[in-house]
């Protein structure tokens, strides 16, 4: 099979204008993926399965990432000569920026024809609040359509074109996506009928306050 970097430049010379780039994996595993840019994603993934070298026909797992908004650290190191001719002086600068966050969506896809894979694709939201809007892969690979459902469901990104948008584990009512990494669960459990342990201790937060005891009736006064 090919490597990450000979499907990364087949793709860039048959999508002009594409955006992919081959993100390393520095684990023991060196599974490489391929990171490709949204507008051309669908058309790509077309590609990829009708292509008679990869003829990547399944997609055997989606699941989705959460990429928080962090703060980076950059270095950049300044040579300064020395003015009496010694050992020139190697300058520090340190500068931060913030890197936006935005949510991955992952497909890793076989060839059952040529017995061959994975390829591990990726695409990228523009953020994680109003841009988070991804093309539906389920119309190149129907595997998708359940698995897409559950990252719409767990992450909250959108698929253009998924037949069938709805939650799949959580109830239509849930409000949030539970795999984001900033999502605070409830404390009330309204679902829980017998809480205990620490369920009930944040349930008790909720409970209704007790009522105030009743004032003792007032003796009377005693007359002469």
């Amino acid at each position: 099979m090919e490597t990450p970097e000979q499907i990364r430049d087949r793709l860039l010379a048959r999508f002009p204008g594409a955006q992919v780039t081959v993100v390393v994996n520095g684990s023991p595993s060196a599974q490489h993926s391929l990171l490709v840019d949204a507008a051309h994603g669908r058309e790509m993934a077309g590609f990829l399965r009708d292509d008679p070298v990869l003829k990547l026909d399944q997609c055997s797992n989606v699941t989705g990432v959460d990429w928080p908004e962090k703060e980076v650290v950059e270095t950049r190191k300044t040579t300064v000569p020395d003015p009496a001719g010694g050992t020139p002086k190697i300058i520090e600068e340190k500068s931060k920026r913030i890197e936006p966050g935005c949510l991955e969506v992952v497909y890793h896809l076989f060839s059952v024809a040529l017995r061959h894979g994975p390829v591990v694709l990726r695409m990228r939201t523009g953020n994680r609040t109003d841009a988070v809007t991804l093309p539906s892969l389920t119309p190149v690979w129907r595997s998708c359509e359940f698995q897409e459902r559950e990252v719409f469901d767990l992450f909250g990104v959108k698929f253009d074109g998924h037949p069938d948008l709805r939650r799949i584990l959580m109830w239509d009512a849930f409000k949030d996506h539970p795999m984001r990494k900033d999502y605070v669960e409830p404390d009330d459990y309204e679902w829980e009928p017998t809480p205990h342990g620490d369920v009930l201790a944040k349930a008790k937060k909720h409970f209704p306050a007790p009522a105030a005891p009743a004032a003792a009736p007032t003796p009377p006064t005693a007359t002469a």
